[in-house]
């Protein structure tokens, strides 16, 4: 499974319509870190203790799976079309341009494009776009943007929130608040626009109704601030975390929903720092599973896959869409 390609048997030309689902990408291990910042960066240098701390944040976990779990996605997503799928991350192996490569190589004619970040901003949905139209793509690629309200993905989330809530509610012996996260961007990106914020709190509110949850029962917060480009979004979940304390709560629920898989920003902020903080204040804090391969994600997938491909071949082909 180490290739970017699933589903049929590669050189096949036969103008088969494919998927490209496109990620962050993370590296394979503690060593990779500074040649991974760089990408993310775009060969800005960092100051070398902040490389050193993300490096021993990747130590503490061992690796980041987003890449393992991402070609498994695929995987699952080809088994349920029948078709090609390819991945692509913008920061690390494989990348968006050797996924391409293959795709050409297969005779690949029409696409759809699927970002593994459901909630649209130029600081993720806006990249990969950007890096898949710098390849001059001779095929028709269809563009899904946003899926942040799809019925597969809510439900996808609510499953495992309350697979995991539940259990907890009972360990604790008491209803735990629920924080919803989503990544932070930059104030300036919400300020030129971007629908991001607004998209990753309608995400929460929708897997709160749909897990029969009562407005007193959750709460939002953005995590994973960066450490330049100025102020970023919040609250932050360790201000929530103080706020759900003074209420008089004794444990938090966290469940990310800006994230679709397991990496470093939910198994070491989350499990590591957010656990950390909690004890410190005398809280307890459970985390609801990763989507992961949930086979709701993947059907999800498939219906977004379905409806594209269904309009792209409804149009004429007239080249690269976005």
């Amino acid at each position: 499974m180490g290739n970017d390609n699933f589903g049929l048997e590669r050189g096949k030309k036969d103008g088969t319509p494919a998927v490209l689902l496109l990620a962050h990408g993370s590296p394979d291990c503690p060593e990779d870190v500074p040649e991974f910042l760089k990408n993310v960066t775009g060969g800005r240098a960092l100051p070398p203790e902040l490389v050193d701390e993300i490096t021993h944040r990747y130590g503490l976990i061992g690796r980041s799976p987003l890449t393992e779990l991402t070609l498994k996605q695929g995987e699952l997503l080809a088994r349920e079309l029948q078709l090609r799928v390819y991945v692509g991350m913008r920061n690390w192996k494989p990348y968006i341009a050797d996924a391409i490569r293959s795709m050409i190589a297969d005779g690949v004619e029409s696409s759809v494009a699927i970002c593994m970040a459901p909630q649209n901003s130029r600081t993720s949905v806006g990249l990969y776009q950007a890096y898949v139209k710098r390849e001059n793509v001779p095929f028709a690629v269809e563009f899904v943007k946003s899926w942040h309200d799809h019925p597969l993905l809510i439900e996808a989330f609510s499953e495992k929130l309350l697979c995991g809530w539940e259990p907890a509610c009972r360990e604790l012996g008491g209803s735990l608040p629920v924080i919803f996260t989503a990544h932070s961007v930059p104030e300036r990106t919400i300020i030129d626009g971007d629908p991001y914020q607004e998209q990753a709190k309608e995400t929460a509110l929708l897997v709160a109704n749909r897990a029969s949850l009562a407005s007193s029962q959750w709460t939002f917060a953005f995590q994973s601030q960066g450490a330049s480009g100025g102020a970023w979004i919040g609250p932050t979940v360790e201000s929530t975390i103080l706020r759900l304390k003074d209420e008089g709560h004794r444990g938090v629920f966290i469940q990310p929903i800006g994230f679709l898989c397991d990496h470093v920003e939910v198994l070491y902020d989350i499990d590591v720092a957010f656990e950390r903080f909690a004890e410190s204040e005398g809280m307890r804090l459970w985390r609801a599973q990763s989507l992961n391969d949930s086979p709701t994600l993947i059907s999800a997938l498939a219906d977004l896959a379905r409806s594209r491909l269904a309009l792209r071949h409804a149009e004429p082909r007239c080249g690269t869409r976005f």
